[in-house]
């Protein structure tokens, strides 16, 4: 029986950007229609990745804006982080530089475990964000970029295995066995 990996994810963004949505398909498997403001729910989901299963804990948070301050609670104990953003809303983006500023200030570190998500890619005809905006973003945090929509299912899943793969790959430790050395 494979060790199973406790993995904690954030999910942040501006409000009504469909973070909820994203939680809930890839956790339920159906999209939740209308808006209703979150407060902060969580989320859990057995995941295996290769030989190894990981519990992966979801925090769907509050929308937060440029100028809301990150409680503790996002930052120590927190493995990875989902930032989501709508292709229909510049601002929306815009919010998202401001929020990683102040992950990364809160973590001190250099490299965060991070997937950008520009999200309601089924909503092109209204886009405000192109892609390559999103890509160039991401890139200069090290970071990886997805468009997803939760309404359509398109890369729900790919999201989440992402950031896990994320979250090791900051970590160097995912695929490499573990060995005892004294020096």
């Amino acid at each position: 029986m494979p060790l199973v990996r406790y993995r904690k994810v954030v999910i942040l963004g501006y409000r009504s950007v469909g973070k909820t949505s994203l939680a809930h398909q890839f956790v339920e498997g159906e999209f939740v229609g209308g808006y209703d403001p979150t407060v902060e729910n969580t989320y859990s989901k057995i995941v295996t990745l290769g030989k190894d299963e990981f519990h992966l804990h979801l925090v769907d948070t509050a929308g937060q804006d440029e100028y809301s301050i990150l409680p503790y609670s996002f930052i120590i104990g927190v493995h990875g982080y989902v930032l989501v953003y709508s292709i229909t809303s510049l601002h929306s983006f815009q919010v998202i530089g401001s929020l990683y500023q102040k992950l990364h200030e809160g973590h001190g570190k250099t490299r965060l475990p991070v997937v950008l998500v520009g999200n309601k890619a089924d909503l092109s005809l209204n886009r405000e964000v192109q892609a390559i905006e999103g890509k160039k973003l991401a890139e200069s945090w090290g970071a990886t970029f997805m468009e997803s929509s939760a309404r359509e299912n398109q890369l729900t899943q790919g999201i989440f295995t992402k950031v896990i793969q994320e979250i090791a790959r900051v970590e160097n430790s995912y695929g490499q066995e573990r060995r005892c050395c004294l020096m």
